[in-house]
């Protein structure tokens, strides 16, 4: 009997680590067959001015005694009163005030913020009118030279759309970062945001000779003499180096190019050596239009502008973000092997 019972316990363990599984597998499953159906993420849009001017009123108030607090509130009730009459007669004035779009991109190395932004750049376009504006708030030590390529054409976009858009950087805009920043009408940086970086950079390990050491063969066959030229597990040859960096330069000439068209004001020889500046020193070297932060940006514009932010969020299935994780783990700590980037290597 008790060989029986040990037995149906044993039984039923496993029986419950299967379901278990099961679910588990079922809830994965189910999530990717959902995000199927409905790839596209979620347009959300903030009004920011109304909750700017409702914490103004919040902070006056906590600095008034009891007695100044109610005179402050019946004050506050009869100016609401006023505006919705005055609305009322007049429903067009609050839609004529022109309107601040508020954008984030947070830039990684493969600019893979650049998906969310498209939306936000469309979205925008879709909806502007005369006199709104544009206000990116920009961090990025840079990265792929194509992913920046494509999150820079997003700004042109609007600047085709005769959408006035201004950069701002708080802490770093550098190389593919900086790239994306030259194409906007304006860009603002604080006093020690990085700027600049306007250089090329691509690096990988070789492995070829610890594996000749083990006696292990490596075989690459390519059509066409520069297919590949430097590798990170065959022989590489001084020619596939010359190569390799003739294809830097001509990447690094077109970057060159790219922002003296832009910024045309820069003395494009003198910043153009993969330096970086902080603000204030950008600031003379025509890298930037004024010294100020995000912050003041935003403050300055709620006077004349109904200032909004528009964020897309792309939705991802539980394989998906457990798939992120991983990846960006291995990137952290392994890095781009063989990929060129526009990246800040200070």
């Amino acid at each position: 009997m008790e060989f029986l019972y040990e037995y149906g316990l044993f039984i039923a363990k496993t029986a419950t680590i299967v379901v278990a599984i099961a679910l588990v597998i079922g809830v994965i499953a189910g999530a990717a067959i959902k995000q199927k159906q409905s790839r596209k993420g979620e347009l959300n849009l903030e009004y920011i001015s109304e909750d700017f001017e409702d914490d103004i009123k919040d902070l006056k108030k906590a600095l008034l005694s009891k007695e100044e607090a109610k005179s402050f509130e019946k004050q506050q009730k009869a100016e609401q009163k006023k505006k919705k009459k005055l609305e009322k007669k007049n429903p067009q004035d609050d839609k004529q005030k022109s309107r601040l779009f508020i954008v984030d991109f947070d830039g990684d190395i493969d600019a893979s913020a650049t998906e969310s932004l498209r939306e936000e750049v469309t979205a925008i376009i879709s909806i502007a009118q005369d006199g709104d504006r544009v206000l990116i708030r920009l961090e990025s030590p840079g990265g792929v030279v194509h992913g920046y390529g494509l999150a820079a054409s997003q700004i042109s976009r609007l600047k085709a759309k005769n959408i006035h858009t201004t950069v701002a950087v708080d802490k770093v805009a550098a190389s593919g970062g900086y790239m994306m920043a030259c194409v906007a009408n304006e860009i603002v940086a604080a006093p020690f945001s990085i700027i600049g970086s306007i250089g090329v950079i691509a690096q990988l390990p070789n492995i070829n000779k610890l594996l000749k050491k083990h006696d292990v063969e490596i075989e690459q066959h390519t059509a066409g003499e520069f297919k590949r030229t430097l590798t990170v597990i065959g022989e590489n040859t001084d020619k596939a180096r010359e190569k390799f960096k003739e294809e830097l330069e001509e990447t690094h000439v077109l970057f060159k190019e790219f922002v003296a068209n832009n910024r045309p004001s820069v003395d494009i020889n003198a910043v153009a050596t993969g330096e970086h500046w902080y603000g204030t020193q950008a600031l003379a070297l025509n890298l930037i239009d004024k010294v100020m932060t995000s912050d003041d940006v935003v403050l300055d514009a709620m006077e004349d502008y109904n200032v909004f932010k528009i964020e897309y969020k792309v939705k991802h299935n539980i394989a998906e973000k457990l798939g992120f994780a991983a990846s960006s783990a291995l990137t952290k700590m392994f890095g781009k092997l063989s990929t060129w980037s526009i990246t800040n290597s200070k």
